[in-house]
């Protein structure tokens, strides 16, 4: 029995790890988007919490702009009360005058104090609206990011066994493939749409990419004494695919005999067989 090459068994290698690499590709497709669903979820959420904070954070600032502002009118009632007791002992109509203008001031220094304020306090419940409102979106995210995790839990609960085993499998065929092979079949895999880095010829293209593979590139994958790999995609060939010729058996249909033609047929004979008889 011929032994086989180094060549092939190392191409042996490289297909029993893409075959326990596609199972485990299998598997991941089960989970579909739902692990990047459940991350973007769980960012999206830590967004909103961060905006919250900061809404919150703002609020506060305007909260106590509003009290210095309030303080600052109790100020100036308490400068106008005091004004209006010295109008008491005024000596004359200057001094009057002055205190009168100093009393109208601080009424229009409370005016402008009262409009800051309420300027302020609108602002404070835009910013305890946005709390609310972005709490309640918080609050269905969270609710949407348990439902997901919990259908992601199930799903791997349902194939960790299976997962776990093929890894095993997969550890155990990585021994028997070379370093810098085994990183050439990583990098291949990655930039694989469809994670396949070794792959048959079928009908005379890559199973990969399907572009056509020379007849004289066929045998050389045939006789597996070197790594061939595809020109256009890069994967590596494992062995050519036959192809089965089905021959289509001819049967050949009897023709259809009318009653006519039948009787015709018998007519004939029985003219032949008289015309011997004389």
């Amino acid at each position: 029995m011929e032994q086989p090459t180094p060549v092939a068994k190392r191409i042996d290698a490289l297909v029993k790890l893409q075959e326990v690499d596609s199972k485990l590709d299998e598997l991941r497709k089960i989970k579909g988007d739902l692990p990047e669903e459940v991350q973007d979820l769980e960012d999206e959420i830590e967004g909103y919490q961060t905006r919250i904070t900061k809404f919150e954070t703002e609020k506060k600032s305007l909260d106590d702009l509003a009290a210095t502002q309030n303080n600052a009118i109790k100020d100036h009632q308490k400068l106008i009360v005091k004004y209006e007791e010295q109008h008491k002992d005024v000596r004359n109509d200057r001094e009057f005058q002055a205190i009168a203008r100093e009393i109208e001031n601080q009424q229009l220094d409370i005016r402008l104090a009262e409009k800051a304020v309420r300027d302020t306090q609108y602002k404070i419940e835009r910013k305890q609206k946005q709390v609310e409102e972005t709490t309640a979106t918080l609050e269905e995210r969270k609710k949407d990011l348990d439902n997901k995790k919990n259908e992601l839990e199930g799903i791997v609960k349902e194939s960790e066994e299976e997962e776990a085993k093929l890894m095993k499998e997969r550890e155990k065929r990585m021994k028997n493939i070379a370093d810098n092979l085994y990183l050439s079949y990583e990098r291949i895999r990655e930039n694989a749409r469809n994670g396949l880095a070794v792959v048959n010829v079928k009908r005379n293209a890559c199973g990969g990419c399907f572009n056509i593979v020379p007849p004289q590139r066929q045998v050389d994958i045939k006789e597996k004494k070197k790594l061939v790999v595809c020109e256009h995609c890069g994967r590596v060939f494992a062995d050519v695919e036959a192809v089965e010729v089905v021959e289509k058996k001819r049967t050949t249909r009897r023709k259809r005999v009318t009653k006519k033609e039948k009787e015709a047929e018998e007519k004939a004979k029985a003219e032949k067989a008289a015309s011997k008889g004389k």
